[in-house]
This record gives C-alpha cells, sequence and structure tokens, in this order.
C-alpha cells in the first residue's frame, strides 16, 4: 500500500500504549489506578441530559446548518460577550465536532506548505500533528521555569519569521496547567500588533477550570488583535460533555466563512441533539452552579496532589487550571527499579504501569521528555492511593 506523506508524516502518540496497556489490565481485573483521564469524571449535569432528551421529543434530529444552529451561535456570542468581552455575530461563530475539529478547521482554513505554526512547548500533543497536516511546519518554542513556564514577549519576538503564519496560545494549559495572568496576555498581544501577518489560534478550553487567579482572552485586547484571532473553545471540560462532541470558534467574518466551507466538505453540521442540549448548558443559570462546584472540587484535589507530591520528593509544575499535574522525572534517568533500567520518561510511566499498576502520562509527545503528567480528574481516595505508590516507585529507584 502507497500511503500519502501527509499520512506518513504523522507522529504516533506514545500514550497510546499507555492508555490502552492500563485499560487492558483493569479489564482484566487488576488494581490499576490511572492519572492519565483528559475529561472531568463527573456526570453531564442532568439540566442538559433533559434538554437532550427535549430535542428527541421534538423530533430534532435532521441536519442543521453545516456551521451550527443559530441558536447555538447566539447563545455562544451571548456567552463570549458575557464572560469575555468580546462582540461577536453568529456568522463568526462556527460549531464542530468537538475542540479537535474546531481546531483542525482553523489550521487548514488558514495554513499552507511553507507556513510557520509558533508551539510553545511542553504543547497538547496534537497541535505539531494538525499543522503538519496542512503542509505547515510547527515552531517549537521551549518555554522556561524560570518564566513559570509562560511563553515571553521575547521569546515571541525571536520565534516570528517572515514564514511565521500563526502561533497557538493555550491558557489554561494542557498539559502544564499553568495560567497567563491578564498583565501577560497583554504584553503577548502587545507583540504581536507589532506583527500583522501573524495570527492567534487561542485554545480557551480549560478556561472554566482556573484557581485563585485571573486571566483573559488575548481576543479581548484589541479590535486589530481580535480580527487576527480565533478564539477555540467548547462543552467538553466546563460542562463534563467530552462525549456529545461539540467545539467552536469565534473568528473574523472571512475565517469564519472559510471554516465552515471547509466543514461542509468535511464533516457537515455537528451533531443536532448535541447542539440543542449545548444551547440549553450555556443559557440556563443551572450551569452556574454545577461550574462552581465543580471547580471547587478540582481545586480541592489540585492541592491535595501538590500536598502529597512533596512527600514524593520530585519537582513538580504547580498547575493554577485545568486538572493536570507536570512532574519532572529526569532525575530517575540511569537509575533501576526492580531490576528495571530507566533511561526515559516512557520508561518511568511504562515501569509504574507494570510493577505498581499505576498509569502516568510519559510527555515526549507533549514536548517535555522530562516529565510526566498526572491528570487529577479522578477521586481523592485514587489520588492518595497513587501517589502513595507514586512515592514507592521514586524510593525504590536505586
Amino acid at each position: 500500500m502507497s500511503l500519502s506523506k501527509r499520512a506518513l508524516g504523522v507522529s504516533p502518540s506514545l500514550t497510546l500504549a499507555i492508555s490502552a496497556k492500563a485499560k487492558k489490565m483493569k479489564a482484566d481485573g487488576l488494581d490499576v489506578i490511572s492519572f492519565g483521564a483528559g475529561e472531568p469524571d463527573f456526570d453531564t449535569p442532568k439540566y442538559i441530559i433533559d434538554a437532550a432528551k427535549e430535542a428527541l421529543d421534538k423530533g430534532f434530529t435532521r441536519y442543521t446548518p453545516a456551521s451550527g444552529t443559530v441558536e447555538l451561535r447566539k447563545a455562544i456570542c451571548d456567552k463570549l460577550q458575557r464572560e469575555n468581552g468580546v462582540t461577536y455575530d453568529i456568522n463568526q461563530i462556527v460549531v464542530s465536532n468537538g475542540a479537535k475539529h474546531s481546531l483542525s478547521n482553523a489550521i487548514r482554513a488558514l495554513v499552507e506548505e511553507g507556513d510557520e505554526v509558533i508551539i510553545p512547548a511542553p504543547f497538547w500533543l496534537t497541535y505539531p500533528e494538525l499543522v503538519k497536516l496542512s503542509d505547515g511546519t510547527p515552531v517549537i518554542v521551549e518555554l522556561l521555569p524560570e518564566n513559570g513556564f509562560k511563553l515571553t514577549p521575547e521569546q515571541l519576538r525571536k520565534a516570528i519569521t517572515p514564514k511565521t503564519k500563526a502561533i497557538i496560545l493555550n491558557n489554561p494549559s494542557n498539559p502544564t496547567g499553568v495560567v497567563y495572568s491578564k498583565e501577560e496576555i497583554e504584553a503577548l498581544g502587545k507583540e504581536l500588533l507589532q506583527h500583522k501577518q501573524v495570527y492567534v489560534i487561542s485554545d480557551e478550553i480549560y478556561e472554566k477550570l482556573i484557581y485563585g487567579v485571573q486571566t483573559m482572552s488575548i481576543a479581548a485586547c484589541s479590535e486589530e488583535l481580535k480580527e487576527r484571532t480565533v478564539i477555540v473553545n467548547g462543552m467538553s471540560k466546563a460542562y463534563a460533555m467530552t462525549g456529545w462532541r461539540i467545539g467552536y470558534t469565534a473568528s473574523s467574518t472571512e475565517l469564519s466563512k472559510a471554516m465552515g466551507s471547509i466543514q461542509s466538505h468535511s464533516t457537515s453540521n455537528p451533531n443536532s441533539i448535541a447542539q440543542y442540549a449545548s444551547t440549553v448548558a450555556l443559557s440556563d443559570k443551572q450551569g452556574e452552579k454545577f461550574l462552581k462546584e465543580m471547580n471547587g472540587v478540582f481545586e480541592k484535589r489540585r492541592d491535595l496532589m501538590v500536598e502529597l507530591m512533596a512527600k514524593v520528593g520530585l519537582p513538580i509544575i504547580k498547575p493554577e487550571g485545568a486538572f493536570y499535574v507536570m512532574v519532572n522525572v529526569k532525575s530517575l534517568f540511569g537509575k533501576t527499579y526492580d531490576g528495571a533500567k530507566i533511561t526515559s520518561a516512557f520508561d518511568v510511566a511504562s515501569i509504574m504501569l507494570d510493577k505498581l499498576y499505576t498509569a502516568v502520562i510519559p510527555c515526549e509527545s507533549f514536548g517535555a521528555d522530562d516529565f510526566v503528567r498526572l491528570s487529577y480528574a479522578t477521586g481523592e481516595k485514587e489520588i492518595r492511593e497513587g501517589l502513595s505508590r507514586f512515592e514507592k516507585f521514586v524510593k525504590g529507584c536505586k
């Protein structure tokens, strides 16, 4: 079989083997604790589920406009104005099959062969692959601990070339959990205003999961920058709707039209029932109560994980958002555990799963070779037991 260069150029994820093995071990009855989850461990709120049932009862099961229903796009516009201080009309909103699909639409609409896209590292592992699938070139900018693992205006300035088409900014960040302050966003925005050809793809999917800090959308910096920004968001993380597959973009009218056209010829419209439920999710006041409660639970788990990681004895990046903790495991390289040699973060993850039935995610595919990622989208009991096993692992390394 002769596959395309595009298909062959996509890198396999190192996390897939760990995740698949952990699931099989658990299915076989082993006491596996997984810190790999990239989704809230909450049920979708009842009022949203009831809205989906209502959609079915009403026969809302046919095609919708390719870019989403008018009602949902209006609800998104209202949300962006109310919560983010940015104004869009419904023709500037494209609803897609999850935020990953929204990212794909944005990159496909903007990037072509020879274009560069700046991606701060650590990054969500899908970003470079989406750029490569559009024949673009990912330009990785390594973030530094002394800067809190955040991109600085100086780093951004040095990374921009005449070939730069866009930057992907993830705030709050997966996998680090860092959150850019309003001042830091404004500083990046000020720098980007000097580079008229550069677009911003602003992935804000974790915006509702922030603990004790404040941030802003970079689109709110100025009208000029807003015209070159694609806000990417969705329902999955904020409303525990990962399986419902609803994401969206907000951008200039010209770019939204292009993304809508691409989508119309690739997937057509997103799920009609999920769109109906998402409209209710964004509009009903019950959502505020759910978001507050879920955020409180995640903040408590974050604090517990940070406290227990101090006993494990490895450096971490303390998260201010999302639901991940990144752990630096470089000090374990060259050691052995129960006869198994450790040479990489992937080895750490593999050995912990094999020997201690604990699944963590190696971060080589996230642009952070010395780290593993732990999700605290799991119960307090599992966090305590899993980190007790992690401590046992670290102390057993010789």
